[in-house]
């Protein structure tokens, strides 16, 4: 891809200074504060259903209208940050995510509350589609740029359970409540800092251009599909209220794809994806968080509803798998990538996570923590290895002129294996219970089945990631050495 500077970008030759290690905790910070509300509501959801009357099929969407939001918004927001400029972009996020943040702390009404998580969504989007393009073009160095991923996958990977634990103390100490007012001295030390931190960038411009045709196909498609997946849980799916806002989905999705090699400016360039290691990533981190949600939702779940631990409890039951991601994504990978490369840290990254779930697939009923659930949150490490891989493989297609289009392609996946994610495995999980229940096992017992149902397709799914790498995540080959006074020019590495 072009890496062509667009007028007002930040120069290159400031990577490594104090202002650049500013930026790269401001980027960090916005992050960690999406990352935390995400995981600290799952913990808060018991309460919030109790406070609010919520029924099951209410409860979910305190979850699903934020993630509709988010995951629909991504790649038009990472677009547009190439245009108007990524700091405008990210400050902007970060402003509509903190001011819906105080009006879901002070939500009284199931309206409210979903409006507000729904305004939060749109906020994240803006920040989140835009974050890793910030950090590329502040760090174009190798060894730079690796690091500075590793800074912002640790507080990927270590926030969300970070966030299980501040939640469970959170709603315990206080109430539900304050798991969004949490977010107001986060939200507000970032836009403080974001002025001077943050480089200044005008953008291409919006001649430059996003074909209006294709923002409206994707938005409106992923849109109607994550609005069909995430009903899953309550309808199933052969219902109607599943099948035709997935189907229409798909149709959208699919004609956005065929305009783009037409479009004159299009959204999504068709060559961004046949970098290999662009879609390889894409499509393996797709398949890896959809398979995580069996470890960072129903690990949760069976603490709670079958060893009967507490909010706080359970929180700090998680607790070594963040340490354990985040001590490995910020210490351990940024070495064994500058030593064996990418894909061999993501392969045995995604191996440990593969055993990780064979575990939890026989964890008994009346399971003890350190016999059966420790090894468990240790392995949970590979998560440490897994993200930073596939962030630097995301983004190795993108240059200058593109990288806020790449960050929000990568996020995207990201939503959308979440989404099936929740449909695939919940789904299995809750019919697996109810039919252990129907065939006379109590309760415990017939959750822990269904969980186990969950747990090994959790495994068959970062099989197939694990394959995925192999079959499109080849070591690329050596470029040809050319013969003594031959002018060349550099080709990109797929």
């Amino acid at each position: 891809m072009s890496s062509r500077t667009p007028s007002g970008t930040a120069s290159r030759t400031s990577a490594g200074t104090p202002r650049t290690h500013l930026a790269l905790g401001v980027v960090a910070a916005g992050t960690l504060m999406i990352i935390l509300d995400g995981s600290i509501v799952t913990v808060a959801m018991p309460a919030i259903q109790r406070d609010l009357d919520l029924g099951p099929s209410g409860l979910s969407w305190v979850v699903n209208a934020y993630l509709v939001a988010f995951g629909s918004l991504l790649l038009l927001a990472g677009r547009l940050g190439d245009l108007l400029g990524r700091k405008r972009m990210f400050v902007a996020g970060t402003g509509v995510f903190t001011a819906a943040s105080l009006l879901a702390g002070l939500a009284t009404t199931p309206a409210a509350l979903l409006t507000a998580r729904f305004l939060q969504g749109v906020g994240s989007a803006m920040t989140a589609a835009v974050g890793l393009g910030i950090l590329v073009t502040l760090f174009p160095d190798g060894r730079q740029r690796g690091r500075a991923i590793a800074v912002f996958s640790f507080t990927g990977a270590a926030g969300a359970s970070l966030g299980q634990v501040l939640g469970g103390v959170l709603t315990d100490a206080l109430d539900w409540h304050w798991t969004f007012l949490i977010n107001l001295p986060i939200g507000a030390a970032v836009l403080a800092l974001a002025g001077p931190a943050l480089p200044a960038d005008r953008g291409l411009g919006l001649r430059a251009g996003a074909d209006a045709w294709s923002a409206g196909l994707i938005t409106t498609g992923l849109m109607a599909g994550l609005y069909g997946i995430v009903g899953v849980p309550a309808h199933g799916w052969a219902s109607p209220l599943t099948l035709a806002p997935a189907l229409t989905g798909a149709a959208l999705v699919t004609a956005f794809f065929l305009r783009q090699p037409r479009a004159r400016t299009p959204l999504l360039p068709p060559a961004l994806l046949r970098v290999r290691a662009v879609a390889g990533a894409n499509l393996v981190q797709l398949l890896t968080v959809a398979a995580l949600f069996a470890f960072q939702v129903l690990v949760a779940l069976y603490l709670q509803n079958v060893l009967g631990h507490g909010a706080t409890a359970t929180g700090l039951a998680m607790l070594p798998a963040a340490v354990s991601i985040g001590a490995v994504s910020l210490l351990l990978s940024p070495r064994l990538i500058g030593r064996y490369g990418e894909r061999a840290v993501l392969r045995a990254g995604l191996a440990l996570l593969l055993a990780m779930l064979v575990l939890l697939a026989r964890v008994p009923v009346h399971g003890g923590y350190v016999a059966d659930l420790l090894p468990v949150m240790l392995l949970a490490a590979g998560f440490g290895l897994v993200l930073p891989s596939l962030t630097q493989l995301a983004m190795s297609g993108a240059g200058e002129a593109d990288a806020g289009l790449a960050s929000g392609l990568f996020n995207t996946t990201q939503q959308l294996g979440s989404a099936l994610g929740v449909a695939v495995l919940s789904t299995l999980a809750a019919a697996r219970t109810d039919a252990l229940t129907r065939g006379g096992a109590d309760r415990p017992e017939a959750l822990t089945g269904g969980y186990h149902l969950a747990f090994a397709t959790g495994a068959g799914l970062l099989a197939l990631a694990l394959l995925t790498t192999l079959l499109l995540l080849r070591r690329p080959a050596p470029a040809p050495t050319p013969a003594e006074g031959t002018d060349t020019l550099p080709t990109p590495v797929a």
